[in-house]
């Protein structure tokens, strides 16, 4: 219920689109002002007066991207992000695409020069409809405010229907004034006729999915952020259990099992363990939950799973043999696709076929032989060691990553679970790792958030400090310092000739303990192994935020690692 202060305001454009907000749930918004969404700014200020809503200044436009993002893959429910016309919403597009690519259901408010200035070259006018265009899931431009309780209620469905993705709404400055005889609508009053109901009858497709599991001496789980998004974590650990099948997910799918299960061979692809590399190169089924089979998954295309028939499950119709012809292709929810394909097994009371025994000691038999190893050296700091560290002290934790080695490094090290990881995947965009940070707190104020960063990455965002600072936020960001860009260090000396190009980023670099102090957070600074274990665990007790420099190996290159080209058996470093 409105207060009588809210009731009392004029209906305008701008009251309906908080309103609307406030009626779908709603609850932080991430921003950044500017002159054509002053207007809802305005409005903003009545509804967060009252307690309905709160807004996260942060310091630049792609933080508010990168924060309601993070909101979205921690909790499942859909991040708000405002900015400005013209130099704000274009600030927007890194965030807009990663969400994109990565399948996040985000609305984006962009402000807009008013109506009869667009075309006209107006300040800080632009054409973001048209420039996010390709890496947007839908967009609307808000003509008449009579139009805004509508739009707002489509974009939230739409950003949610099927594979979830960002939508954008641009309202331009004079939309936000207008005055008109406001009537609601409610959250599910929408109707699209473009979206249809998206459970079909597969009861066919998915009988033919259980006849080729039976038949199978070497099957595979092959998961990925479809899974984590459809919630199917019980029915895929009830599937590997029945089954005993093992199980390899994508750096997007990471958690969706017990990562200490004995069936999980931990994440395949590009700088995937050895023996999840070697059982989807030798395995007879393929079972894909929620992956599209790209290329950092793949390797050499032609060569990968080349053995296997394949079982291919996602919500995505354009997915389903995009990149891989499967024997079985299933385009629905994944979380309701394993249930079904569990109702039959167990209506046909099967049980673990002894076909696959010999199957699972050999891959028992890899992990042995090819372990994930954790070097240590006399002179300083692995990256490995320290990460492990961390992930054996706060295993409860939400971990957010940037890109590069120390991703990779945290994606084969952290143990985590489903909602908790949170990492750049498919656009790989340094300077996530801190705003995705700020919004995985907001959205979990009780919880421990840790940032896994390196030091080229972090400075690419590193003004989030300011909002870390202003609203208390006790984020442990972990800086995996280098001194280099450490993968691109790594490619430079695998593939061209040790030049290293552009990549050294000790010239320049800041004091990272300083910086984070001149806003008034606590740094640290680790050098050495001494006490390791002890500074990790005052880094995690301290209350409040802290900024940790932890400088390591400069030249350690992350291994196991498939050459670009090369199938993924052809693992580099093993």
């Amino acid at each position: 219920m409105l207060s009588n202060t809210l009731k009392q305001r004029d209906k305008t454009g701008s009251f309906a689109l908080i309103d609307s907000l406030v009626r779908h749930g709603v609850k932080h918004i991430f921003g950044y002002p500017g002159g054509a969404i002053l207007p809802i700014y305005d409005e903003l200020y009545a509804w967060e007066k009252e307690g309905l809503i709160e807004h996260i200044l942060v310091r630049h436009e792609q933080g508010a991207a990168h924060a309601s993002d993070a909101y979205y893959r921690s909790t499942g429910k859909v991040g708000v992000c405002f900015a400005t016309s013209g130099p704000g919403a274009t600030n927007l597009v890194t965030g807009i695409a990663t969400a994109q690519i990565d399948s996040v259901a985000m609305v984006i408010i962009t402000g807009q020069v008013g109506r009869s200035f667009i075309g006209t070259d107006a300040f800080q006018e632009v054409d973001i409809f048209g420039i996010t265009m390709p890496i947007i899931k839908h967009s609307y431009i808000v003509h008449h405010a009579s139009k805004m309780s509508q739009i707002v209620a489509a974009s939230f469905f739409i950003a949610q229907y099927g594979r979830p993705g960002p939508v954008l709404i641009d309202v331009p400055k004079d939309v936000g004034l207008e005055k008109f005889d406001y009537q609601p609508i409610e959250p599910g009053q929408v109707h699209l006729p473009g979206c249809p109901d998206i459970i079909k009858d597969n009861s066919k497709r998915i009988k033919q999915a259980v006849s080729l599991i039976k038949q199978s001496n070497q099957p595979l789980l092959y998961v990925g952020g479809g899974a984590i998004i459809s919630g199917a974590y019980k029915e895929i650990s009830e599937l590997v259990e029945l089954l005993k099948v093992p199980i390899a997910t994508t750096l997007m799918g990471k958690g969706v099992i017990d990562e200490e299960h004995p069936l999980c061979l931990g994440m395949l692809g590009m700088h995937g363990t050895v023996y999840a590399n070697y059982a989807v190169s030798e395995c007879d089924l393929l079972i894909a939950l929620g992956a599209r089979f790209d290329d950092r998954v793949t390797g050499k295309l032609d060569e990968f799973a080349c053995h296997a028939q394949v079982v291919h499950i996602d919500i995505d119709p354009a997915e389903v043999g995009k990149n891989r012809m499967p024997q079985v292709g299933i385009v629905g929810d994944v979380k309701e696709s394993v249930k079904a394909i569990l109702d039959v097994l167990k209506k046909e009371d099967y049980l673990e076929p002894e076909q696959t025994q010999a199957w699972r000691q050999r891959l028992d038999r890899w992990r042995k032989e090819y372990p994930l190893l954790v070097p240590k050296s006399a002179q300083s700091l692995s990256p490995q060691e320290v990460i492990t560290e961390i992930s054996n002290q706060a295993q409860d934790a939400f971990f957010t990553t940037d890109v590069g080695q120390h991703q990779m490094w945290a994606a084969q090290f952290i143990k985590t679970s489903p909602r908790k990881w949170i990492t750049s995947a498919g656009l790989g965009t340094m300077g996530y790792g801190l705003p995705a940070a700020v919004g995985a707190q907001v959205a979990h104020p009780n919880s421990q958030v840790i940032c896994i960063s390196g030091d080229s990455s972090f400075q690419m965002n590193l003004q989030e400090l300011g909002t870390v600072a202003q609203y208390g936020l006790p984020i442990k960001v972990i800086i995996i310092n280098n001194r280099w860009q450490g993968m691109v260090r790594q490619w430079q000396q695998a593939f061209y000739g040790e030049r290293y190009s552009h990549s050294n980023m000790e010239k320049g670099a800041p004091n990272f303990v300083q910086l984070a102090e001149s806003w008034g957070i606590k740094g640290v600074v680790i050098k050495s192994r001494k006490d390791l274990n002890q500074s990790i665990k005052e880094i995690l007790d301290y209350d409040g935020p802290i900024v940790a420099d932890i400088q390591v190996i400069s030249d350690e290159n992350c291994y196991p690692m498939v050459a670009p080209g090369k199938s993924n058996a052809q693992m580099m470093g093993v």
